[in-house]
């Protein structure tokens, strides 16, 4: 199937099942479900901001870190930027924190509200190289809708 179909179709289905009235993390647990169930990749899950750094949330996938500071590793840089980072390996990535030794490649996107960074989504594959500026575009579409 082609790739922004697959996206578009998670969109909409994501869209159908938040909840303007339910907490965010009963929303972050439906759309990691989701986005595991489609895009099958390693991990996939939400750290959310909590003081000073990172918690880890709602995920799919083996057992994660469950905390990480602010501007370190992937989700760490993506919080301090408020920028997605795509890292195609993650090896590679200066101060990466490996919470699986299955991760080759990490796309981070952060999730925004007033202008402030109240979570990250992190997706990691066990294949280098995986993501894109397509897979950043509808992530941000996605994360939006929280």
């Amino acid at each position: 199937m082609n790739r922004d179909i697959k996206y578009l179709e998670l969109y909409n289905q994501i869209k159908a099942v938040i909840d303007p009235e339910a907490d965010d993390i009963a929303n972050m647990a439906n759309i990691a479900q989701l986005l595991s169930q489609t895009l099958d990749h390693h991990w996939t899950g939400f750290y959310r901001v909590v003081k000073k750094e990172l918690v880890l949330g709602p995920f799919v996938g083996p057992v994660a870190c469950t905390r990480i500071p602010f501007g370190k590793g992937v989700c760490g840089v993506a919080w301090e930027t408020k920028h997605t980072q795509i890292v195609a390996n993650v090896h590679k990535f200066h101060g990466h924190i490996a919470c699986s030794p299955h991760s080759q490649s990490e796309i981070v996107v952060p999730c925004m509200r007033q202008g402030k960074v109240f979570a990250v989504l992190d997706i990691d594959s066990d294949a280098l190289d995986t993501f894109d500026d397509l897979d950043a575009r509808y992530l941000e579409d996605i994360v939006a809708l929280l």
